[in-house]
């Protein structure tokens, strides 16, 4: 007699439902990874360019090129700012998508616990039916060697 597990294909389902959750949070963490490294970029440049101007002034620098330089880095600081909100966002997604499948591999986990408790209890009935077979058999024998 094979052991069955009742719920193997709920169990099945679950697993798949961990394997997708998996490759959903593998995704939003690298769109978090590539978000942050655009804003390290922009504020490294920004602060490069902040580094430039101010070697250049000390040496003399034309009015329309320091207006020129504070245009771009005010632009560069907008698009910081836009990636800096990016970058919350994916973490928030990635930390919600994290916690979704934390949810997944606890329900997993129980099937699992189940499994085991419930393939032991079978184990346990086969040894137990096994035993009165055996003590039958002796029982027969017995009974034939009276006769």
């Amino acid at each position: 007699m094979a052991y069955q597990f009742k719920f193997e294909k709920i169990m099945t389902l679950k697993e798949r439902e961990k394997d997708e959750a998996l490759s959903i949070y593998n995704e939003s963490v690298k769109r978090f990874e590539q978000t942050a490294e655009k804003l390290y970029e922009l504020m490294k440049r920004k602060e490069d360019l902040e580094e430039y101007q101010s070697r250049r002034l000390s040496e003399g620098l034309p009015v329309q090129e320091i207006r020129h330089h504070q245009q771009f880095i005010a632009n560069l600081q907008k698009s910081i700012d836009q990636y800096q909100k990016m970058v919350m966002n994916a973490r928030n997604h990635m930390t919600f998508n994290q916690e979704k499948l934390l949810q997944k591999n606890i329900e997993v986990k129980k099937y699992v616990k189940i499994k085991e408790k419930d393939k032991i209890e079978f184990l346990d009935l086969l040894k137990q039916d096994e035993a009165k077979v055996m003590d039958d058999i002796s029982i027969q024998q017995f009974v034939h060697r009276g006769v």
